[in-house]
């Protein structure tokens, strides 16, 4: 991807609605509850994202998933499934307006979320799958890549590299931070220039895994979401593009990944932080 062209990941709403502002230069912002809940909920955070968007000049994007393949245990709670997660979706993007962008985690379920969702995200425990990352190509969707928590950022080159190949032409990547063996994940911060250097892609710091403690909790990870603020404020320092933060209005009640998810009321306070330092960092 030439970086001089706006993109999905870069603020194409904006650019294509002819704002003042370039794309590269303003934040953008992909969030929404880990898991597709009720219609109900869904639409609280699609409103209340959709409004927050609007009145900060945000390109915003909703983001949740119909199956959460990889749980802690097998009895936690996986989501609606693709059909019902899908249509669920839809509903959500005729009420607010808002892009979706949903994960997929088999080749075959590719073709089927493209026909909903305006974008992929491979999870980063599946980011060198080749037979996925094709499928997601080949939709011609853009494509979000999470970056294995195992891998340098420059390897995340080689996975975009087979995109490519695959014929995606809008892609980005995602720091979550990296397996260091004691319970945490850790964010280099260097990782926002290495990656976008070794790919030429948006790069996006995923705010709310980055506090999640794997297996933190027995039979589920825990977290610690009062430091999503200032390590969001520092990659954006360092140079991430967009933020990624899992909402919820009341986490403890959330079916996945509760313990590190930002309470909705908190996001605005998170995001303009953010969004300060973005416009320090692009003057």
């Amino acid at each position: 991807m030439n970086p001089g062209r706006p993109s999905f990941f870069s603020g194409r709403q904006r650019a294509e609605s002819g704002t003042r502002r370039k794309a590269w230069t303003s934040l953008f912002l992909i969030a929404g509850p880990c898991v597709i809940e009720d219609d109900a909920l869904n639409f609280e955070i699609a409103d209340h994202l959709a409004e927050l968007g609007e009145r900060l000049d945000l390109p915003v994007t909703f983001k949740a998933s119909f199956d959460k393949a990889n749980r802690s245990s097998a009895s936690s709670p996986r989501g609606p499934g693709l059909e019902e997660g899908l249509a669920a979706l839809a509903r959500v993007r005729d009420r607010s307006g808002l892009p979706l962008l949903t994960d997929v985690h088999l080749p075959e379920q590719a073709a089927h979320a493209a026909a909903v969702v305006d974008a992929l995200q491979i999870p980063a425990f599946l980011c060198r799958q080749t037979d996925l990352l094709r499928a997601a190509a080949a939709t011609g969707r853009p494509v979000s890549v999470k970056k294995g928590q195992w891998m340098a950022p420059e390897d995340v080159g080689g996975v975009i590299g087979k995109l490519r190949e695959a014929g995606a032409r809008e892609m980005a990547v995602t720091e979550r931070g990296f397996a260091f063996g004691y319970g945490r994940w850790i964010v280099d911060m260097r990782s926002f220039a290495i990656m976008r250097e070794a790919t030429g892609c948006p790069t996006v710091f995923d705010a709310s895994h980055a506090v999640q403690l794997p297996g933190g909790e027995g039979a589920r990870s825990g977290g610690e979401p009062e430091h999503i603020g200032r390590l969001a404020a520092a990659a954006v320092a360092a140079g991430a593009d967009g933020l990624f933060v899992e909402v919820h209005p009341d986490p403890a009640a959330a079916p996945s990944d509760g313990s590190n998810m930002l309470p909705l009321a908190e996001l605005e306070r998170v995001v303009e932080g953010a969004m300060r330092v973005r416009e320090v960092v692009a003057a």
